[in-house]
């Protein structure tokens, strides 16, 4: 176990300001708080905090840090409070400790969903603080270095946890040096059969590649020395998680992949850089579509470097990776070589620091702790595409995002209204899959709002969160707005004055907690709408039912009706307009309902209205059920029409293009089929039901009519089932 002088010597070796007795300090604290506490290993548990403050040093992290490292266990697993932290160590400190400390005592359902809301809390804090990434960083990679020490079970959901979470995240935040050493603990516990025979055929290509490597450094060397460019040329082969993530998705064998030898030159200007690619390209060919320069478009983690691949010695593939030192360092240590919280540094913030807070700003929105998981992998695991808005911004988006993502990407709200999307000029569908230079426009409009099926369209956890939150805020405004609808009316009825404040009256009696609460629950039919009218008139008597009297017809009228019978509608009828515009409303499956019928509203519990023709069969169901009926009536807008279902029965006879003559009339009257079922009735006869979409009734009037002329045609007529 490392000494109290090593920590500190390992400190002041990149940082000889380093507070020598605050880390003493904190070194005692956490081994006596700890005490005799051991790990699975056997080691006592202080060995742990010791070995990832050791772990941080190698980063160059500033001694907060690096204490924090050291308590970061203390106050989930010792007698140690974050009061006590805050006292002896200041509060910074003791916020950092605290943002590490995992919530033991949530009464949560499933292990996924303590997983999940500790990840919500972790990055919540990281939003805060940096530095809570980079200690729970470097806790993972102790504990995955001894993973062998704990149950089997334990090992295989550590395990997998660092490869969906922790490994991605630190490859977000740039640090790929620790991703790759996280990606291959984890891929050798989950897979320990193909991470052997992996390492087994690299240990084989390591002896047959020495020599490619040796050439290729001296050769290289050589030529950019001889052309005035100081450089550090470095070969190694790739590590087994890499390479097996690139068979899977290649779906090639081992012996198929040709590029598995990687070379690193570092030099010391951009300049260097774009002359050490001439330099490399006319000493071996290059391998065509393989050149990626992300050092004038760097990737959303800061990572800049160029990528070429060649044809070296032994016509064997090789990879190039040309930077600046300053770039490998922000390589190597990521988010950690900013300065975000050194002494006497200017703020900065990188990129991949400013995503994280977005990405955070967006998922914690999110209902439950399994939607936060799932969005932040969507959000980790993502092989970019780079696009462009006309303006020029730069857009990162996983690959086979499309339009919509690309909204959301960049506002919110643009995303939230997009209509259209112009791809290099060219009108194309918002779900276009888009390609690396893409410049993209898209087009808005107020009154456009986002489809719930767009949820499993687009492939962000930004678009998706902000559309499942929008698809909710939707939902609540039509159950608001109905709630509020039949409030009116019934007031209206009752000879009442209706308003916000009058209604707030009775908040107490509603144990509502506002108006819109009211109005929402009795949109979803969860308080009876003559229940609020009593709450604010406890002395009112008069019976006022939304809809008619059980066994008495719509107005009064009873019996069969006719499609022509009009009657005039009643003045507080609530309008209805269709389905997925203003009011939560379907149509009954019954046969549906289409402006000119006269209609009924059913209210249902958490699912709004559902439309029937007053000659509807169905309604019968409901007959000791007043309180469900609502008085509505037709408000269709001209300017935003819609197409409402209706059924037909068409009796034909059975010869050869009968039923294409039928749906020909259909299509030329401009009507949409929406399902259609057959059934012989008898060797000469087949009774045909269509379930269609029509504007109004006098077209679907009008498509009956034209059946009816067809020759073959024996009856046809619409039907309320």
């Amino acid at each position: 176990m490392m000494r109290q002088y090593e920590l500190v010597e390992r400190v002041k070796r990149y940082n000889p300001r380093a507070d020598e007795a605050l880390l003493d300090r904190a070194y005692v604290y956490a081994m006596l708080a700890h005490g005799t506490q051991k790990r699975a290993s056997g080691d006592p548990y202080f060995s742990h905090p010791l070995e990832v403050a050791a772990i941080l040093t190698d980063l160059k992290v500033d001694d907060a840090t690096i204490v924090s490292a050291l308590l970061h266990d203390t106050i989930e697993d010792t007698a140690a409070t974050k009061d006590d932290i805050r006292e002896k160590f200041g509060a910074a400190i003791a916020e950092l400790v605290d943002g590490l400390t995992k919530l033991k005592k949530l009464d949560l359902v499933s292990k996924q969903a303590v997983q999940a809301e500790n990840l919500r809390k972790l990055l919540l804090a990281i939003t805060s603080d940096v530095r809570v990434l980079l200690v729970k960083l470097a806790d993972r990679l102790h504990n995955m270095r001894t993973l062998h020490y704990v149950p089997q079970a334990k090992r295989d959901r550590v395990a997998q946890e660092t490869l969906d979470i922790y490994a991605p995240l630190a490859g977000r935040m740039g640090m790929h040096d620790m991703r790759e050493e996280l990606e291959d603990l984890a891929f050798r516990q989950i897979n320990a059969e193909a991470y052997e025979a992996l390492e087994q055929r690299l240990g084989r290509q390591r002896e047959a590649a020495a020599a490619v490597i040796e050439e290729i450094e001296t050769q290289l060397a050589r030529k950019l020395a001889g052309e005035g460019i100081s450089a550090e040329v470095t070969g190694r082969l790739k590590k087994p998680y890499s390479i097996y993530r690139k068979m899977e998705r290649k779906s090639v064998s081992f012996e198929q992949l040709s590029d598995i030898v990687a070379f690193r030159i570092l030099v010391d200007d951009i300049a260097d850089c774009y002359a050490a690619v001439g330099i490399i390209h006319t000493t071996w060919p290059a391998v065509p579509l393989r050149f990626k320069d992300y050092i004038s478009t760097p990737k959303g983690n800061d990572y800049r470097s160029i990528h070429t691949t060649v044809i070296g010695p032994q016509s064997q593939r090789v990879e190039m990776q040309i930077r600046t030192r300053q770039m490998h360092e922000i390589a190597e240590y990521g988010i950690a070589a900013h300065a975000l919280y050194k002494d006497g540094a200017e703020h900065t913030e990188s990129s991949a620091y400013a995503w994280l807070r977005r990405t955070v700003e967006m998922l914690a929105h999110g209902d439950n702790p399994e939607e936060f998981l799932e969005h932040t992998k969507l959000e980790l695991f993502s092989d970019q595409v780079y696009c462009f808005t006309p303006k020029g911004r730069l857009i990162a988006l996983p690959r086979k995002a499309n339009c919509i993502d690309f909204a959301y990407a960049v506002h919110t709200d643009i995303g939230n209204h997009c209509a259209r999307a112009r791809i290099n000029g060219v009108e194309r569908p918002l779900v276009t899959e888009l390609q690396n230079g893409d410049e993209v426009e898209i087009i808005t409009d107020p009154k456009a709002t986002p489809s719930p099926a767009w949820e499993s369209i687009v492939v962000t956890g930004r678009a998706r969160s902000a559309i499942r939150r929008a698809t909710r805020m939707a939902t609540r405004a039509q159950y608001l707005e109905l709630g509020r609808r039949i409030v009116q009316t019934l007031f209206t009825r009752a000879g009442k004055p209706f308003s916000d404040d009058i209604i707030r009256a009775g908040l107490k009696r509603l144990a509502r907690a506002g108006v819109e609460d009211v109005f929402w629950a009795v949109g979803r039919n969860e308080i009876p709408a003559d229940d609020v009218l009593k709450a604010v008139h406890p002395d009112f008597k008069g019976e006022m039912p939304l809809g008619p009297k059980p066994g008495e017809g719509w107005f009064g009228v009873t019996g069969e009706t006719s499609l022509k019978f009009q009657v005039p509608e009643s003045e507080g009828a609530i309008p209805i307009r269709g389905i997925n515009l203003d009011l939560p409303v379907r149509f009954s499956k019954e046969g549906g309902a289409v402006p000119g019928d006269r209609i009924v509203g059913i209210m249902t519990p958490g699912e709004g209205i559902t439309i029937f023709p007053i000659q509807s069969p169905a309604l019968a169901a409901y007959d000791n059920e007043p309180e469900r009926w609502l008085d509505v009536r037709w408000d269709v807008d001209e300017a935003r029409r819609a197409r409402y279902p209706a059924r037909i029965a068409v009796k034909s006879r059975n010869a050869p293009g009968s039923l294409a003559a039928v749906t020909q009339v259909i299509a030329d009257n401009d009507g949409n089929i929406d399902n259609l079922r057959m059934q012989r009735t008898t060797a000469d006869y087949t009774n045909v039901a269509i379930d269609l979409e029509v504007w109004d009734l006098k077209h679907l009037n009008a498509i009956i009519a034209g059946i009816r002329t067809l020759p073959m045609t024996a009856e046809a007529q619409r039907v309320f089932e």
